[in-house]
């Protein structure tokens, strides 16, 4: 059974089950601040089992894109290492919301694996809650009860709280679960060992497949439970693991899911997947994550060095380590998986295929980058070796390899290993340790539980689109705190306030009584839940309250954020239909704007896209603004969506002229394009491979920056005496000083070659006189660090067979410079810069050159007379026979 038919019948078989098929979510994560990506089937439906939303389909199922860094252990480094746990996986899941509870999730989930999916019955073993005294909480009989009625008692086992309770996180809801796991061994290991000896027990054989949680507690922040008013099943199937099952194979990569990618491998490297176990971990290891980061880029997320993309450049990183150091990647080679990807799950996760090159030129980019980083830390690696003294290697230096150069602990390891060496693991260890803790004193945030003023639990009535203002009761609160600040979290019943989302940032203001005015600070969304952060809490939060939008605030924000819509219509008008939006942001001073396009743009492709914007500025285009409509029809009038969003059946769709922008969009927007007065690109750069970035403003900061540049001009003009032509008088400015410094040069050259005859003659050397000179220059000759380098020069043309040892004091530093001929240097077999480094010891100083000149600088004034005479005794001893 292929792949394919697998998730198909998974999908199909629900569905008669009266369960809606709905789109996974997008792995990256937008409006959650406590995930980064998507790690459960459950994510995308958080605010049902919270109590914020009610659901508008109660039976739901889908196939989900997940990313666990950390995978069951807990540690990204152990992904490959075993043949069943992953950074990116499919998670098949149904839901119910409400509707039915634990015997139909449990005979369903038996239907499917043994009927649909024909698995051998006598290698199921399932596992429910057992209890716990402490938490008060019984044994689930109901499940074991169920299961009786469908397994052999003897393979119903109880499970702990650690393997058969469910929890959100530190606080939300929870409930116990029910797991089936599967016993994949051959049947003599089955008849020696019984598969439920095993079971929890991280055999790779004997693994878990589904597990059906029971969401009926709430776990509150003081870590007690509440039992919660409506009932839930949330169920997640690895699809791998399923598929290596079906397929009769003892890893998941040895599955039609990850073999097209190993194969591939094995025909560029000239090596064969399952000979040598450390090459099969990297076929592994780049099997998986080229998965992970192309998913991720897919959705939204590009590899940087903060928070999500921070993870997404080590998962990348960690495979082409593998690959560098296992399979002799020397070049970017892993980007070319992608189209493996793009192929495979063209049908089921489109996004890849649409985006196949843009996601390639991102990862061949961070590759090279990264192989320049592992060049270049070997390089340090080696001259610190070259000075090491013992066999062992600093933990600090290792842990700065890693911190500061991106260079892996593990290959510093590696390669020390190989030259005899050991590093010192326990320093390194010590350094990271303290590091992430000074990470999560900085990130630590503790939130209180919500407390309830007034019990509604209807969704807040977004007002934002209509109205700035509005009367508005408070629902409930939160104390959030944050370094030792404290702020609270306020949820209205309805609000004016613009929620920060789709790169526009919340609006700020106040609430107000007759009794006090409170400032709001900011307004975010979790979930599908407005936040309104105030300063401090009403003094009587049950009060009737006015809420108030920074006005002038919320217009500058919202004309930036038209701007963006006339402005990425325009880029794909000059640059083409291939330029993407792939970020944004808008707030009242200017409006950032990052999208796909290889090239820097030209000053006249800039020019062209700043009158196309103006030009519908002026042309005073009217919003036309769909607020509810459906997708299916969006789509059809040629509606821009974006990778990486979450769009429900119905949208909201903003126009500006059916034939330039049409978007679907959730912000805040001007009523016509003539309100945005003016636009004016400000920059224009590279963010990463493939991304560019315009910067620039609208409005009353486009009119004070064109204020500022109309100023710049007139002072220039006034400076040149109001010239007709200013560009040409700086043109002819610039010709003059250029003649000027010509003529400069030849008088310094001039002056120098005078010096250096001068200097010949006070030591009263003819040309025929001396081999070695070594004298310490007086200020006259030494008025700046260039004027006896180019001094020297001279004294080499004018004495082509002498030796030069010459050192000054000049701006409070001791100087030396050593010039040794042709002639002296081969017959002597010398070498300016070596000699001059030990010569510089006694400034206290450094320096090189080449083998012929080097110079010195140090800080030891007093130390230059020992110097000259340590170098004389050096060089006399060497020269002089």
């Amino acid at each position: 059974m292929q792949s394919q038919e697998i998730r198909n019948i998974f999908l199909e078989f629900f569905k008669e089950k009266g369960h809606k098929i709905v789109p996974s979510a997008p792995i990256v994560v937008k409006n959650d601040p406590t995930l980064l990506f998507t790690n459960a089937g459950m994510n995308q439906f958080k605010d049902y089992f919270l109590g914020n939303k009610n659901a508008t389909d109660t039976r739901v199922a889908d196939t989900q894109k997940c990313l666990r860094v950390s995978g069951k252990h807990n540690d990204l480094e152990e992904v490959g290492i075993d043949t069943y746990h992953h950074t990116m996986f499919e998670m098949l899941g149904n839901w119910s919301f409400g509707d039915y509870f634990k015997h139909e999730a449990i005979t369903w989930a038996w239907e499917l694996l043994t009927d649909r999916y024909k698995l051998d019955k006598n290698r199921l073993y399932v596992t429910v809650f057992e209890g716990d005294a402490k938490e008060g909480l019984t044994p689930d009989s109901e499940s074991k009860q169920i299961w009786a009625g469908l397994i052999d008692s003897a393979r119903i086992l109880y499970g702990s709280k650690k393997d058969n309770f469910w929890e959100m996180g530190d606080s939300g809801p929870c409930g116990p679960c029910t797991e089936i796991h599967y016993d994949i061994r051959p049947e003599d290991e089955r008849k020696q060992t019984g598969g439920h000896l095993l079971v929890n027990n991280d055999h790779p054989q004997v693994i878990e497949i589904w597990n059906n949680v029971f969401i009926e507690f709430n776990r509150k922040s003081n870590g007690t439970l509440e039992q919660l008013p409506a009932r839930h099943v949330d169920t997640g199937m690895g699809f791998e693991r399923l598929t290596r099952i079906l397929q009769v194979k003892s890893s998941n990569y040895d599955t039609d899911i990850f073999m097209p990618l190993i194969r591939k491998m094995e025909v560029d490297f000239n090596l064969k997947y399952r000979k040598s176990e450390i090459d099969d971990i990297a076929f592994r290891v780049i099997a998986d994550h080229i998965r992970a980061v192309t998913f991720t880029i897919a959705d939204g997320q590009l590899p940087s060095n903060n928070q999500a993309g921070y993870v997404i450049r080590r998962i990348l990183r960690r495979a082409v380590r593998y690959g560098y150091t296992f399979l002799g990647m020397q070049e970017p080679y892993i980007y070319n998986l992608v189209t493996i990807l793009a192929n495979q799950f063209k049908t089921v996760f489109p996004e890849v295929y649409k985006q196949e090159d843009f996601i390639k030129n991102v990862i061949r980019e961070e590759e090279a980058s990264f192989l320049r980083t592992l060049a270049s830390g070997t390089k340090l690696f080696d001259k610190y070796v070259e000075k090491l003294d013992g066999k062992l290697i600093s933990g600090k230096f290792a842990f700065e390899l890693y911190d500061t150069y991106g260079f892996p602990f593990d290959l510093t390891q590696l390669i020390a290993r190989e030259k005899g060496l050991h590093v010192d693991e326990e320093v390194f260890k010590e350094e990271l340790l303290a590091q992430k803790k000074r990470s999560k004193a900085d990130a630590e945030k503790e939130q209180g539980d919500w407390v309830i003023i007034n019990e509604d639990k209807s969704p807040t009535l977004f007002l934002g689109y209509d109205e700035s203002e509005a009367d508005i009761k408070i629902l409930r609160f939160r104390v959030v705190t944050q370094k030792g600040q404290n702020a609270y979290h306020v949820v209205f019943n309805q609000t004016p306030f613009y929620p920060e989302g789709g790169g526009q940032v919340g609006d700020t203001g106040a609430i107000k009584n007759d009794e006090e005015t409170v400032k709001v600070l900011n307004t975010l969304k979790e979930n599908d839940l407005i936040i309104h952060v105030l300063e401090n809490l009403p003094a009587n939060p049950n009060s009737a309250f006015h809420a108030q939008v920074d006005l002038k605030k919320r217009i500058d924000t919202a004309a930036n954020h038209s701007a963006t819509h006339l402005l990425h219509a325009a880029l794909r008008k000059v640059l083409g239909n291939h330029v993407a939006q792939k970020g944004s942001l808008v707030y009242d001073k200017a409006l950032r704007f990052d999208f796909s396009h290889f090239a820097k743009m030209t000053d006249a492709e800039i020019a062209k896209v700043e009158h196309i914007v103006n030009e519908k500025i002026r042309e005073d285009i009217h919003l036309q603004e769909d607020r509810s409509i459906p997708k299916e029809e969006a789509e059809k009038k040629g509606a821009m969506m974006l990778f990486g969003e979450k769009y429900g059946d119905r949208v909201r769709m903003i126009t500006f002229d059916p034939n330039y922008s049409i978007e679907l969009c959730g912000g805040i927007h001007t009523k016509s394009t003539g309100k945005l007065g003016f636009f004016k690109i400000v920059s224009e750069g590279a963010v990463a491979a493939g991304v560019r970035r315009i910067e620039a403003v609208t409005g009353p900061e486009a009119e004070r920056l064109i204020d500022e540049q109309f100023g710049l001009v007139k002072e220039l003009k006034e400076m040149f005496k109001n010239p007709k032509d200013l560009i040409g008088a700086v043109e002819q400015l610039r010709a003059d000083l250029k003649t000027q410094n010509q003529e400069l040069e030849k008088l310094k050259l001039a002056n120098y070659a005078a010096k250096a005859k001068e200097l010949l003659a006070e030591l009263n050397m003819d040309d025929e006189d001396g081999d070695i000179i070594i004298h310490q220059l007086t200020p006259e000759y030494a008025v700046n660090a260039e004027m006896p380098k180019e001094m020297i020069s001279e004294l080499r043309r004018l004495r082509s067979t002498t030796l030069f040892l010459l050192g000054a004091v000049i701006d409070e530093k001791a100087y030396i410079w050593l010039a040794i001929p042709e002639k002296i240097k081969t017959a002597h077999n010398l070498n300016a810069s070596l000699l001059i480094k030990e010569i510089a010891k006694e400034i206290n100083g450094g320096g090189g050159g080449q083998d012929h000149f080097a110079t010195a600088v140090g800080k030891n004034v007093d130390g230059l007379n020992a110097a000259l005479e340590k170098g004389k005794g050096m060089l006399e001893g060497l020269v002089i026979k």
